[in-house]
């Protein structure tokens, strides 16, 4: 089912998969609204919540013209839930937030102003635990990367990849059970070259208590299956490139 109200075509198309995120998904949607740029289309999408998540979000539309929400027939994986955001974009710049971080008010407005030289870009950002308290140290992101940086070390975050699909044209995440996102932008590096990274924080990821990205050691079959099943390495080429994965991993939380 799909709750779709006609508008204006936006200058940008914003894509929230939203699962079970009642506690989370007004303050988020609230960062979105505050943006300096106003010029947007919100795309929340429902992967079968089973608490409130889908009455909030219904209310969020009735109430703001910009955002439309659409309901997925069962819990299908973040995957499928951003790529039917993806497919319903009308946007010329597409970029995501998911249904428990928040933006900060120029978030859009830096993020459009670095598309004026480059097609993809992302962001630094802040790292908070549930309470919106201090838990790590803010991620600086490198000022550029390239395919194999991603493969090292995925230091895009979906919580600000900022990408100008007027040029680039839509791609979608593979349907694998993690990793889709960095999935996503090696397919856009093959065509870019790089990505650049806005060193300023810009956004607000919050780690939730047992949050899947944080525990490597559950991510690694994952991993490992990314790198020989989607990005067809050799064993030699996984097991490498898998070494510098868990090796960033530690130095990216370890403060």
């Amino acid at each position: 089912m799909a709750i779709k109200k006609p508008i204006n075509v936006p200058l940008i198309s914003i894509v929230t998969p939203c699962y079970n995120s009642a506690a989370y998904i007004e303050a988020t949607v609230k960062s979105i609204q505050n943006q300096s740029i106003t010029d947007w289309e919100l795309l929340l999408v429902d992967d079968g919540s089973t608490d409130a998540t889908l009455e909030i979000i219904s209310k969020l539309a009735d109430a703001d013209a910009r955002i439309s929400y659409f309901k997925q027939p069962e819990n299908l994986g973040p995957a499928l839930a951003r790529n039917h955001g993806i497919e319903l974009a009308q946007g010329s710049y597409l970029t995501f937030i998911d249904a428990d971080d928040l933006w900060f008010p120029r978030f859009l407005e830096r993020s459009l102003e670095a598309t004026k030289d480059h097609a993809f870009v992302f962001s630094s950002y802040q790292r908070l635990d549930e309470n919106l308290q201090p838990y790590l140290s803010d991620f600086i992101v490198p000022k550029r990367v390239s395919y194999t940086d991603i493969l090292k070390s995925n230091s895009i975050s979906c919580l600000t990849a900022f990408i100008d699909i007027s040029q680039l044209g839509k791609k979608y995440m593979p349907l694998i059970k993690k990793r889709q996102d960095m999935g996503l932008w090696l397919q856009y590096l093959k065509e870019t070259g790089y990505a650049y990274g806005i060193q300023e924080p810009l956004a607000v990821y919050r780690i939730r208590k047992g949050s899947l990205s944080r525990n490597k050691a559950a991510l690694l079959k994952y991993q490992w299956q990314f790198y020989r099943e989607f990005a067809n390495l050799n064993p030699l080429q996984s097991a490498y490139y898998m070494a510098c994965w868990a090796y960033n991993g530690f130095v990216k939380y370890r403060n």
